[in-house]
């Protein structure tokens, strides 16, 4: 009986940035940050765990308890302090390239990938999901279509994009880490 051989991943270069993942709710940032964390043995950090850290809570209550504004205010801080930091594998919430600080502290200190999965795999990753702030509504397609269309330009800023759809996670891993392999080769002086 003949083994399917499995294509091994290359082993990565050494990142001397953190990874910053950006992308949609639901677009599979933390899932596929902690097995790249684990590829690369860096950290992995998810800044929505630290918000609720900070905030005592669930990213849903202090987004309720507080509003959008300075839930905003709150993640900008938190994301400054992470990118700042030792480099890691870090995912940011959904929304967390709305600040400028933001962007421009990304784009000084890490390297940015924007994880663009397609709407129906969002839409199933977050259907049922009562964390993800704002798609609690009775219609999260129409929610989804409508950030994703505004925030899009914000994510495409990112130096890797990796899009996916209906591709596994180890199809996923490995195409982004020979992107990420083909990015820190470029990069080098």
């Amino acid at each position: 009986m003949a083994v399917k051989k499995e294509k091994l991943l290359r082993f990565p270069y050494p990142l001397d940035r953190t990874l910053l993942l950006v992308g949609m709710p639901g677009s599979g940032k933390t899932s596929i940050g902690k097995r790249l964390a684990r590829i690369y043995s860096i950290p992995f950090i998810d800044a929505d765990i630290e918000i609720e850290k900070a905030g005592g809570g669930p990213v849903s209550d202090i987004f309720e308890r507080y509003g959008e504004v300075d839930f905003r205010r709150a993640e900008e801080q938190i994301m400054e302090r992470l990118l700042n930091g030792k480099t890691c594998i870090l995912s940011s919430g959904g929304g967390a390239l709305l600040s400028e600080k933001t962007r421009n502290n990304a784009k000084k200190n890490a390297i940015s990938v924007f994880m663009d999965a397609h709407v129906d795999t969002i839409i199933r990753n977050t259907t049922g999901r009562t964390h993800r702030p704002l798609l609690n509504v009775e219609n999260p397609e129409i929610i989804i279509k409508d950030l994703l269309e505004k925030r899009r330009p914000l994510y495409q800023e990112a130096e890797i994009h990796m899009r996916f759809k209906e591709e596994t996670m180890g199809q996923i891993l490995r195409i982004l880490v020979r992107k990420i392999n083909d990015f820190a080769k470029k990069d080098m002086p």
